[in-house]
């Protein structure tokens, strides 16, 4: 859930000129808003509510998750949950302490009291002016805006909340209401970066709502509190309500905004306004899911990350929808499991939520700390909601379904099988752009995911990558060759082209040139798209042909072919032919995870995984290649991978290239081993009458593979 681009003013004007009748009209309201409040004539100082405590203590379980105030939560958690239990514990007295692990980053700390403008990180404290007045993507003035807004989403504060719904005691609940005290007084309405994204703003209404119902019964929480409280919870709904993303970034910060008006509808339903927030909100997300989530099950800005955002949205919508007596059309639930069925035909046999696109590390409510590409607490609450024994299988019986579900969610889990999922393991998703290629579903399966598709969703494509062709795998359930990550979004710029550059991912570049060049952070000037020709599958191999012509501007336009071949169980083929008339550098690049890759002297090279296991890179081309690995390069920014927003790895990086005149044709094998130092194979190329004819050969073992026009031949012997 990353920003929007604040554009340049010729590109102000191009966007002018594209603008609807609506969105001109809606984007006058909200510039005419800003304009009334920076001259405080449209945000009031007091706020009525209309809710007393003691009323409203009665009817909030009633209305929201069943596990945040059911008297069974805190046994169950510690006792099917005792690593969690004591994790929730051990957060609570850090953050007790004013410490914070956010993001990527540990033990942070943002001073006593707590400076909620401040980016510990790059030392600068945002300007507290009108919002309006702020651009967040301004790292020279706000330092980072995303660790700030990490730490005023309150995440934390639901930690608090879980804190004491566990133990009793009463100090985590008295924190919390102080750092509730604290932010209220040093964030008055509409000042400050804290108010300058919507999606912020919601996402702290929902922690707000969390927090407040698991510390029901605290003694902390007293009716003058609780109406303070209840004030800037409705600010920020009507906030929210005021500058919806309709047109500024209509995607998961559009869903997220609605989520927290349905939030504060359901939870406050006698709060003036409520009734109109839980209709907007709700009307949002149904129109929404039929513009985000494409046929296939794809989230339309090609990330996973955000994916995952996405079906978290819609997973909380469901449960307090069905918890307030609220019909919500099947096509939404049916829209989420494609959505879920995509995420689990692209993890990882390890586990792991492969990345695509960008990843900004943050959840929509970390109800249980989790890695960045841990998502089987999603995969688990969503096995209990729809009945799926294939969710089960991919997530377990998470704590998050306590949470949401109450004890009723486990029980349901409990009677569920874990089973693999009944769709085939190799599956193209033509509407969202991806091929995946699975040898079966097991834990020690090979999996290769090809980028087939457009760099990122419209308007801007701005959480895409320009990694057109790319692709990664696993062999033997151990990830090799992988996304490189995201590492930052506006910290440190060159750092965020790299990261999502041409050169990052594992495909092929030309002349050094990135297949779309940025327009800001969140933007690019073009948005290039690649043409799956053909698509086979079979018991015995996957075949997939795909091109692209991002590099049709060139003076030398060409066009980029990749075919990828799944000799299942055994190995991956990859042919890529460059098109051209002229001489142009090559450049094919493997990213690799983490790991030892050595290069042999034939330019043959192997990887070692985690495991022992190994992965045998085996080229030949139409003309002489040269190869080299390089790993954590500070110079060009090459061999870099990043597992969490703020964190990068050197990590091998095996890059194979030529300077020639086209077309040129490199064919790689990819050939999985049980252990490191197995024999690597041979690879020759030649013309058949058929079409191209490739020789595999692998110590007594010879293969051939005819690629014709109607697709592959494999002959073995």
């Amino acid at each position: 859930m990353g920003t929007s681009l604040h554009r340049k003013p010729g590109m102000k004007l191009r966007r002018l000129a594209r603008m609807t009748v609506s969105e001109l009209l809606e984007r006058s309201r909200q510039e005419g808003l800003k304009h009334l409040e920076r001259a405080g004539w449209a945000t009031p100082s007091a706020l009525r509510t209309d809710v007393s405590l003691a009323t409203w203590q009665t009817a909030a379980p009633a209305r929201f998750f069943p596990g945040a105030a059911v008297a069974a939560a805190p046994s169950l958690l510690a006792g099917r949950w005792p690593a969690a239990h004591e994790d929730i514990m051990r957060s609570a007295e850090q953050i007790s302490l004013k410490r914070f692990d956010l993001l990527g980053y540990r033990d942070l700390s943002f001073g006593d009291p707590v400076d909620w403008q401040l980016d510990p990180l790059a030392g600068r404290r945002a300007p507290r002016v009108h919002w309006s007045r702020l651009d967040p993507l301004d790292a020279t003035t706000v330092g980072d805006s995303k660790v700030i807004w990490e730490l005023n989403r309150h995440h934390w504060m639901v930690t608090l909340g879980c804190a004491y719904r566990l133990s009793g005691d009463e100090q985590y609940a008295a924190a919390a209401i102080r750092f509730v005290r604290e932010w209220v007084d040093a964030n008055p309405p509409g000042m400050g970066i804290n108010w300058a994204s919507s999606l912020e703003v919601a996402l702290r209404l929902m922690s707000w709502c969390w927090t407040a119902v698991l510390l029901l019964g605290s003694k902390a929480l007293s009716e003058d509190r609780f109406a303070v409280w209840l004030g800037s919870i409705r600010r920020h709904a009507l906030h929210v309500e005021r500058y919806l993303s309709h047109y500024f970034s209509p995607n998961t910060h559009l869903t997220g905004e609605a989520l927290g008006l349905w939030y504060a509808g359901v939870l406050f339903p006698e709060m003036p306004g409520a009734s109109r927030w839980r209709r907007l909100g709700a009307a949002i997300l149904l129109e929404q899911i039929e513009r985000q989530a494409l046929p296939d099950g794809v989230y339309f800005e090609q990330s996973t990350c955000y994916q995952r955002y996405s079906v978290e949205i819609y997973l909380h919508f469901l449960i307090l929808a069905a918890r307030n007596g609220e019909s919500i059309p099947g096509r939404v639930a049916e829209h989420v499991q494609q959505m879920l069925d995509f995420l689990l035909a692209v993890r990882s046999p390890d586990g792991s939520m492969l990345q695509i696109g960008d990843a900004d590390g943050g959840w929509l409510l970390p109800l249980t700390a989790r890695a960045p590409d841990d998502a089987r607490g999603v995969f688990s609450v969503a096995a209990a909601l729809f009945a799926r024994a294939d969710y089960l299988w991919a997530g377990g019986v998470t704590p998050e379904v306590l949470w949401m579900l109450g004890p009723m969610g486990v029980d349901t889990l409990d009677s569920l099988t874990p089973n693999f999922p009944a769709s085939p393991p190799s599956r193209r998703f033509a509407d969202g752009g991806y091929v995946v290629m699975r040898g079966g579903w097991d834990a020690e399966t090979h999996h290769l995911v090809l980028d087939a598709g457009p760099i990122g969703g419209p308007p801007t494509a701005g959480h895409g990558h320009a990694d057109l062709l790319s692709l990664q795998c696993s062999a033997f359930g151990e990830q090799f060759i992988v996304d490189p990550g995201t590492y930052c979004y506006t910290a440190e710029p060159d750092w965020r082209d790299y990261f999502r550059s041409t050169a990052a991912h594992s495909t092929v570049s030309v002349d050094g040139l990135d297949q779309a060049m940025p327009a800001g952070p969140f933007a690019w000037h073009s948005h290039p798209e690649a043409h799956l020709r053909q698509w086979l599958s079979n018991d015995d191999i996957d075949f997939a042909d795909v091109e692209h012509d991002a590099y049709a501007t060139v003076k030398d336009p060409l066009k980029h072919r990749r075919r990828v071949l799944f000799v299942k169980p055994h190995y991956w083929l990859v042919v890529d032919d460059l098109d051209g008339k002229e001489e142009h550098r090559i450049d094919l690049r493997f990213q690799f995870a983490p790991m030892e890759v050595t290069l042999e002297s034939d330019l043959r090279a192997r990887a070692r995984g985690p495991k022992g296991h190994g992965l045998c890179v085996s080229p030949v081309a139409t003309v002489p290649l040269k190869g080299e690995v390089l790993e954590g390069c500070l110079d060009g920014r090459q061999g870099w991978v990043a597992p969490h927003y703020g964190q990068r790895r050197p990590a091998p990086l095996l890059v194979y290239s030529t300077v020639a005149t086209l077309p040129v044709r490199i064919a790689t094998v990819l050939w999985p081993v049980n252990a490191f130092d197995d024999p690597m194979p041979t690879v020759a190329l030649s013309d058949s009458p058929d079409g191209l004819l490739i020789h595999v050969v692998l110590g007594q073992s010879r293969q051939s593979v005819t690629l014709t026009a109607n697709g592959p031949v494999v002959r073995r012997g």
